[in-house]
């Protein structure tokens, strides 16, 4: 049943008044708690993949080139929130979100265990197809259930996605730091098989505690496929798989070109899915404005995150070669810079989350949120150009560390915000797809870091940071002038 344009907005089933984590409910500790053990394992596997596919063989690599690592790596950062879109429609016509988390957590581990055991290219490919579609799925879920733990108009939302952020980036902090050790110490497939490890651990500690988690509302499909159309959907995945079976085998999509494709197709999926949902006679009036409102937060995020991804691209390439990371006689893995951004996280995400608390009605709107994470981003990537120049393994490491540090304070302002945000956002009848929507602006942002990677030179660097960061501090001022707008057609979600 729609709403009439004037009722409120009716809580979810599984909303809970129970405080017993830190003042949210159980609930909440289990899902940052799989997502954590994620988080370990997927940063862990991407802190080295860049390094894996263009180290040369000799090195235990694959030899690539770099401009094919940074386009593989963008793609498959692109390919994990793509499948957001997958995971939020099989949550909402197939499966129910929850039962789409924990079979989206299974499939994530089995790509982690092909990339550990299949050698070469081939394990690449199916380890990245397995852990892409498990991750993104995994994600929308994940939110689209801590979403239901709170009414809609709970003051506690934003603060519990800070929360579940800051059990995120506990995996991410300590992922990137045990498989560095491995590959030093055994190489890259022992690093690839410890996340292997670490998402099994998530998957047993979901199941511990799946009674805190599983609801009624969450267990069920809301919008399930009637039998024709699970027929034509089956089609319809059958000819895609085929299409793109036959432009790799043409030599149609390379290395080279991944990410670019992968942004075309994220493009073309977001503009499907807005026109879908807008189109839907499932919503009413008051939804469909707010669905018209995320359109240019879509865009500021997409532009936010394909800065923000960079860090497994161009900040890789950087790492090791610009970075001087020797410390006290010891030189540092390049890929431990991946566990910079997450000690901040972990340090601030509460800090910022009391402070969203303490303001209540005061705190800054959504749009400046916004804009406020695009705008640092843009000031982080200007913050390069005084170390541009040097010879190799010069940039000191206090660098990055400030460099990331502004990473930090953009994400704060703009990610728990934005995935909160999509499930305020919602009509009842695309819950989990609209969650989507937001993974897909990452989608988009990811893809983008890869095709911008194929830009940097280490030998002339000022254009590249100098344009990038200045094209994010207008995003952000733009967002800034029409936000009065964008908060009229939220409709009371601020």
């Amino acid at each position: 049943m729609t709403q009439s344009p004037s009722a409120p907005q009716i809580p979810g089933k599984g909303a809970s008044t129970s405080r017993g984590f830190f003042g949210h409910p159980w609930g909440l500790a289990n899902l940052a708690g799989v997502e954590m053990w994620e988080r370990f394992s997927f940063y862990g596997m991407q802190s080295l993949l860049a390094y894996y596919i263009y180290y040369s063989v000799t090195d235990g690599g694959l030899g690539m080139s770099q401009a094919a690592a940074a386009s593989i790596v963008g793609a498959y950062g692109g390919l994990v929130y793509l499948s957001a879109v997958l995971g939020g429609w099989i949550a909402d016509r197939i499966l129910g979100a929850e039962r789409t988390l924990i079979t989206a957590a299974s499939v994530i581990m089995l790509g982690h265990i092909a990339l550990a055991v299949v050698p070469g290219g081939l394990g690449l490919a199916i380890g990245l197809i397995f852990i892409g579609l498990g991750s993104g799925s995994l994600k929308v879920t994940t939110v689209t259930v801590v979403g239901d733990l709170y009414t809609p108009e709970d003051q506690r939302r934003d603060a519990a996605f800070s929360l579940y952020y800051m059990g995120v980036n506990l995996g991410a902090l300590i992922g990137p730091l045990a498989t560095a050790w491995l590959w030093g110490a055994k190489g890259f497939h022992w690093g690839f098989g410890l996340a292997a490890v670490g998402m099994a651990l998530g998957l047993i500690q979901y199941i511990l505690m799946r009674r805190h988690t599983r609801t009624e509302a969450n267990s069920k499909a809301p919008h399930p496929l009637n039998a024709s159309e699970r027929v034509r959907w089956s089609l319809i995945a059958i000819i895609a798989l085929a299409l793109i079976l036959a432009a790799v085998l043409h030599g149609w999509i390379s290395a080279e070109n991944l990410s670019d494709i992968v942004v075309v197709a994220t493009i073309v999926a977001a503009i499907i899915l807005f026109a879908v949902i807008l189109t839907s006679k499932q919503i009413d009036r008051t939804e469909r404005s707010r669905v018209y409102s995320f359109i240019p937060l879509f865009v500021a995020s997409a532009v936010f995150w394909a800065l923000f991804q960079q860090q497994f691209t161009v900040l890789a390439i950087y790492a090791d070669e610009r970075l001087n990371r020797t410390i006290f006689g010891w030189e540092m893995p390049p890929s431990v810079v991946n566990s910079i951004n997450p000690v901040f996280i972990i340090l601030f995400a509460g800090v910022f989350a009391a402070m969203w608390t303490k303001l209540g009605n005061r705190q800054p709107s959504t749009p400046l949120k916004f804009a406020m994470g695009t705008g640092i981003m843009g000031i982080a990537f200007l913050v390069f150009i005084p170390f541009s120049g040097g010879a190799a393994n010069s940039v000191p490491l206090m660098a990055i560390v400030l460099i990331l540090f502004l990473f930090t304070l953009a994400e704060l302002c703009l990610s728990p915000v934005g995935q909160s945000l999509a499930t305020r956002l919602a009509p009842q009848a695309f819950h989990s797809q609209m969650v989507a929507l937001f993974f897909l602006s990452v989608a988009l942002g990811s893809a983008a870091a890869g095709t911008l990677a194929g830009f940097y030179s280490s030998d002339n660097e000022i254009p590249y940071f100098l344009v990038i960061g200045l094209a994010a501090i207008v995003v952000a001022v733009l967002l800034v002038l029409v936000r009065k707008p964008i908060l009229k057609l939220m409709a009371g979600v601020k």
